[in-house]
């Protein structure tokens, strides 16, 4: 502790708003005992109201944290610190009294890639580093950070979750994936249901029949364009529940269903424009936060990829507060920036998104970015075999944590950053879904939109015309699309993908070619990954997929 903290003498903070003795006693309780550690000058106790809002953003702008933006309807503008611009897995840590309980132990030691354990003891000694007297004193930064010190700490025992140092997207927002992914998880866990990284969204044919799926892709892979997707082909309808959370549940009829967590999205700005995304174009330009995009003179917002022309004379300043130009040889925003907007303003919200029993899931989508190899779809053969297609994924790096380059990462189930346990514990409870009496499992899928041709860019157009291929899944759900069998899985039969009216030329043959010396590979990844990183915490059931892909493959 500070010397300076010691000496001190606190006397307590002021009451600006708010009655403690109206708390109940826990919440008192809580309150009182971080008041004693972090000495604020001051307690406010927030009421929720319209006004509180007002006064709030007011008071952050003339702090230099926030900037209203005169071209829309009640949109802010905030800048970082630039070291403060994502998710800080290496300090992102779960809190339990056995390591193994977070992590599987790496096999010949090492540090594990699928979560960060600390011990209690550990984390007594980092709160009593950071939190004494940590809001004394008058703010220094008009973004309040302390990078050198971020600690995001999950206690699932307690359901507790201890952020200091970032004021970041994930790292503040701890409804976000601290609870609704890594203590929700636990949760789920303890009473038999998920807690995924998933969009959800209803899909409804031509004939009015309308079915739900769950998709589950690593951040910045295109989630969000997925679940505001605008179908191309004619008569096709979706409607979005959500694009980043799912809870599931089996109901008593074995239905598994799933609810959106979340209040709005939290989307990546860079590459979502009018082409890529217009539902969330025509979301976010009311009631919306900006973090780290540009600012334009005329008091709107800019990124790259918006595809939007600049009227004569409007100037950019770029996510660092400075002038910009094309010319400059670096992003205008940051990659990583993002808008944070109310789902009830999306134009294709479900009208179910918020009922509380749920939509009913018939197909879950795994996917991710892989330029080479990977088909397009894919169908799993079984539950068994989907739970390993989640547990395989493997996807570039992007921009959503701090990692550098285009290197494929594993990825499993788009949960690697967000698992609130053990991950062969994990898909020991996903096996598990299998041997409930009556479940009507969905069917698993696998999507690539990303597959890239050396000369020519991305084989598949994509945006508006993945419809083509949830068009396929919601025939294949119905048992009337045809499919032939891979190694890797069930691929379309000739002709079963919808191409009607779509525009260039689709190499099929490039798209869905499986080359033996890639899945020879990708096999010996994965399972060095699975040796390595899950070793004795592997499921037998995940093995046995593997080793039977493993055949197939050598077979091909």
């Amino acid at each position: 502790m500070p010397p300076e903290v010691k000496s001190a003498a606190y006397t307590g903070p002021r009451m600006l708003q708010g009655d403690l003795a109206a708390l109940s006693p826990v919440l008192r309780e809580f309150l009182e005992a971080n008041v004693n550690l972090c000495q604020p000058d001051s307690i406010h106790i927030c009421d929720g109201s319209d006004e509180e809002n007002r006064a709030i953003l007011t008071q952050l702008e003339k702090q230099g944290m926030m900037k209203k933006l005169q071209k829309y309807d009640n949109c802010w503008l905030a800048r970082t610190d630039p070291r403060d611009v994502a998710r800080v897995e290496s300090k992102t840590l779960i809190v339990t009294q056995n390591q193994r309980d977070t992590v599987p132990l790496p096999l010949g030691g090492g540090v594990s890639q699928l979560g960060h354990w600390m011990s209690p003891e550990e984390f007594d000694k980092a709160m009593a580093h950071r939190f004494p007297g940590c809001m004394k004193g008058a703010l220094v930064n008009n973004w309040p950070c302390n990078p050198e010190q971020t600690l995001v700490a999950h206690i699932p025992d307690r359901r507790l979750i201890v952020s200091y140092g970032s004021g970041y997207g994930g790292n503040s927002l701890l409804g976000k994936k601290c609870f609704a992914l890594r203590i929700a998880s636990c949760i789920a866990r303890q009473e038999g249901w998920l807690a995924e990284h998933m969009l959800i969204l209803g899909i409804t044919n031509p004939a009015g029949e309308k079915k739900y799926m769950a998709a589950a892709f690593p951040s910045a892979c295109g989630k969000t364009n997925l679940a505001m997707l605008c179908p191309t082909l004619p008569g096709w309808k979706v409607e979005c529940v959500g694009d980043d959370i799912a809870w599931m549940k089996f109901d008593s009829e074995g239905i598994l269903r799933a609810i959106n967590p979340e209040n709005g999205f939290f989307g990546v700005a860079p590459g979502t424009s009018a082409k890529t995304n217009p539902n969330a174009m025509a979301t976010i330009f009311k009631n919306t936060v900006f973090t780290n995009v540009a600012e334009t003179s005329d008091g709107g917002v800019y990124w790259e990829g918006m595809d939007q022309s600049l009227p004569d004379g409007v100037t950019i300043t770029s996510w660092k507060n400075k002038p910009w130009s094309l010319m400059d040889g670096e992003p205008s925003a940051h990659p990583n920036s993002r808008f944070c907007t109310p789902a009830g303003q999306c134009p294709i919200i479900d009208p179910q998104w918020e009922s509380p029993e749920g939509v009913p899931i018939e197909a879950i989508i795994f996917g991710g970015r892989r330029p080479e190899g990977v088909p397009l779809v894919y169908e799993a053969f079984s539950w068994q075999h989907g739970v390993f297609v989640g547990a395989a994924m493997r996807s570039e790096a992007t921009a959503a944590a701090e990692h550098k380059g285009k290197v494929i990462m594993h990825d499993p189930f788009a949960m690697r950053p967000f698992f609130g346990y053990n991950f062969g514990q994990y898909l020991s409870h996903w096996l598990s879904m299998a041997d409930r009496p009556g479940a009507n499992l969905p069917k698993i899928f696998h999507v690539n939109w990303f597959r890239k041709s050396p000369t020519a860019g991305f084989l598949w157009p994509g945006f508006g015309d993945n419809i083509r291929v949830l068009d396929w899944m919601f025939r294949r759900v119905k048992g009337e699309a045809g499919a032939v069998p891979s190694p890797v899985g069930y691929l379309p039969c000739h002709d079963s993908l919808n191409l009607q009216d779509l525009s260039g030329d689709v190499d099929l043959d490039k798209l869905f070619s499986l080359d033996k010396a890639f899945w020879q590979q990708e096999m010996e990844e994965v399972k060095k990954y699975f040796t390595t990183q899950v070793n004795s915490d592997l499921p037998k059931e995940v093995g046995e997929q593997l080793e039977l892909l493993q055949q197939k493959v050598n077979q091909m």
